[in-house]
């Protein structure tokens, strides 16, 4: 996360982001109950590619039926169907 935002908005956008995290504003979940999902989707649209960053963003997310994400690959997110959606709402 920290390298995509820094490059793609800048280190001021990374230290405003920061606090945010810290503050709880963000729900941080663990991954590793989606590790077979994340593989999939990564073979699945690996002519995006999505890599496996991005397919930890989107695993959890089919798991937990959330309807939007934060998100600033808007491209390629854009063209993931989730199970639980036809489509996510990406924020911003």
């Amino acid at each position: 996360m920290r390298l995509l935002l820094e490059r793609r908005r800048g280190t001021r956008a990374e230290l405003a982001f920061l606090p945010d995290v810290r503050a709880r504003r963000f729900r941080l979940v663990d991954v590793e109950p989606d590790l077979e999902r994340i593989a999939k989707l990564v073979e699945r649209y690996a002519d995006l590619p999505l890599g496996t960053v991005d397919a930890s963003v989107v695993a959890p997310i089919e798991r937990l039926e959330l309807p939007e994400v934060a998100i600033l690959n808007h491209r390629d997110f854009s063209v993931v169907r989730p199970r639980h959606t036809p489509a996510l709402t990406l924020l911003p």
